[in-house]
């Protein structure tokens, strides 16, 4: 395994920029092969029940086509759990949604939901599929992932980066320290029960780095994987996306 934590560049908002308009550009095949160029490792998709952005067919010719993995991000939903199955991503990350929601606003319910997830993981499983579930950083939260089974943890960061962005005014630096170590014991105790410790949410090129500096007892990255979109976006309209794909990896690789 390399040392060096992955980068999965989600590329959402590059479909959100098509639908603005319904034109037939950018095109999303050829915005995933500019992130592999850069060096992503992944390319993540959330194929939402709205189809506000990412669409059907995006999914069906980047798995047909892409040479990296793919990561779809999706909801606990029959018709989407269906379609999971069909395309056979490498992984599926387990996410909650909410309709009129902007993005995702926090992680799975995974008590009041489990019958439910537990059901779709062993679907995704059986198709040969990866599972990553999207949860808070809580040590309940790790030891029920585990219990039912997934692959992996993808830690819901939004909190911590919010409060390093000064979201809490006066508590802000007190508020991401807390985050912070919150990160790092739930990410701890995934690796400890053998599931992969990913994060995402809200991700920054200043607020990443220190997570990406968090070390696990063999002195590797503690977080393996990063998906991170909107960040890595906004940065393309200024320097393009391949340059922007690059930075981004330099602050998680040397932060």
């Amino acid at each position: 395994m390399s040392e060096l934590p992955r980068l999965g560049v989600n590329i959402d908002h590059i479909a959100t920029l098509r639908q603005l308009r319904g034109t037939p550009y950018p095109d999303m095949l050829e915005a995933a092969r500019a992130c592999e160029v850069a060096g992503a490792r992944q390319i993540t998709v959330h194929l939402r029940e709205d189809r506000r952005h990412i669409q059907d067919e995006d999914v069906k010719r980047l798995r047909a086509e892409l040479e990296i993995p793919l990561n779809l991000e999706m909801a606990v939903a029959d018709e989407i759990v269906r379609f999971a199955v069909r395309q056979k991503p490498d992984w599926a990350c387990l996410v909650p949604e909410k309709r009129r929601e902007v993005t995702t606003e926090g992680g799975l319910d995974l008590g009041r939901n489990r019958r439910k997830i537990a059901t779709t993981i062993q679907k995704l499983q059986k198709a040969g599929v990866r599972v990553s579930l999207f949860i808070e950083p809580s040590l309940d939260a790790i030891k029920l992932s585990h219990e039912l089974g997934a692959d992996a943890v993808e830690l819901h960061t939004g909190r911590y980066c919010l409060a390093r962005q000064g979201a809490f005014g006066t508590r802000s630096a007190n508020q991401a320290s807390r985050e912070l170590e919150r990160i790092r014991k739930t990410a701890l105790l995934a690796k400890k029960l053998g599931m992969g410790a990913h994060a995402g949410h809200g991700f920054d090129y200043e607020n990443v780095r220190s997570v990406a500096e968090l070390k696990d007892p063999n002195k590797m990255p503690l977080i393996e994987e990063y998906n991170i979109g909107h960040a890595i976006v906004c940065r393309a309209a200024l320097v393009g996306l391949e340059r922007a794909v690059r930075e981004m990896i330099s602050a998680i690789s040397a932060p």
